[in-house]
Formats: structure tokens, sequence, C-alpha cells
């Protein structure tokens, strides 16, 4: 808690250095608010960049309440003005990548209703379930399997050694494997 008002301090006399370590501390909770809202991976990157923008000139009007709220209001806002700005309708049709993780062979492209509904709903459970485990475990299966990226690659993104990225993957698929045997018998 001091060493972030110590940073926070340091970011609004200037200090490249503290704010960078702000950045790199709230990176994934920023992001997965944002991911939430926005579905598409691309368009998120974008939003959390402004999000980060945005609190780099609003740090010298916080007001030493708890800064993780006040960053996650500032990340809900600039994701809902995107939204608004694009007039998307959010939370009604899942994203492209949430579709691409459910066995293509199982949608119906014939038009049958009853199916698209079952896929339908497959595909809201997918999306609650991956919501729901921890963000260096999504982030993780999102890359991989959504993004088509290597091990090397995340690694390097996340700035961890590769045996990690296996390791969160391997734990990620376990948990979304729990977490949807969950969610279908809650059903």
């Amino acid at each position: 808690m001091e060493k972030e008002r110590l940073l926070i301090k340091d970011s609004i006399e200037g200090s490249e250095k503290a704010f960078a370590n702000i950045i790199n501390a709230y990176r994934n909770y920023i992001f997965a608010i944002v991911l939430n809202f926005i579905k598409d991976y691309g368009e998120a990157e974008n939003v959390a960049q402004e999000v980060f923008l945005q609190i780099y000139t609003s740090l010298p009007s916080y007001d030493n309440g708890n800064f993780k709220a006040w960053i996650g209001k500032i990340a809900a806002n600039k994701s809902i003005d995107w939204i608004r700005k694009k007039k998307v309708k959010f939370n009604e049709e899942p994203s492209e990548n949430t579709t691409d993780l459910i066995d293509s062979s199982s949608y119906d492209k014939s038009g049958n209703p009853e199916i698209f509904m079952i896929d339908k709903e497959r595909r809201e459970t997918l999306m609650r379930v991956m919501g729901s485990i921890p963000d260096n475990y999504r982030i993780a299966l999102e890359k991989f399997y959504f993004q088509e990226k290597p091990y090397e690659m995340i690694a390097k993104e996340e700035n961890v050694p590769v045996k990690t990225i296996a390791s969160r993957l391997y734990r990620a698929k376990i948990l979304l494997k729990e977490k949807w045997r969950e969610e279908n018998e809650a059903l």
C-alpha cells in the first residue's frame, strides 16, 4: 500500500519508471475489465492503452482512496465509451474467439433453430467459465488458442519463463474443465 502511494506520487511528479511499475502491476487487471466489456482481444488492447493514458492524465486528481477501484472504474468507463462509439451491443453475442474454442463441427449451418440455440448456450457458458478463471490462466489460454501464439512468444510478452506458460496452460485447461462441468451441472 505504501509502495503504491509512493509510485503514484512519483508518477504525478513525472517519473516514467514509477508509472511503468503501475502499468506492470495493474496491466492484467485492467485488460480483464476491458475484455469483459469488449470481447474482442485486439480492440481490448487498444482500449486498455487508452485506460492507462487516462490514468496517467488523471493521477493528479486521485483522492488517495482505493486505487484499484479507481482505475477499475476508469477501465469500465472507457470500455463503455468505446461501446457507445461503436454502437456494439455487448453480452448479446460471444466473441469470435470463444466460438473458435468450441468444436466447430457441432455448429449446425443448416439453420436448425434448436441446434443454433444449443450452440449459443454453449458459447455463453464458455464465456462465463472463461471469465471465472484467474487472469494469468485466461490470458495464457486466449493467447495460445485464440491468437495462436507459440509458448515462447507468450512467455516473452508475459515476461515469464516458457515453462511457466506451459504450466499455466495445463492448469487453465484443468480449471476450465472443472468450471465447465460445474456450470453444466447447475443447469
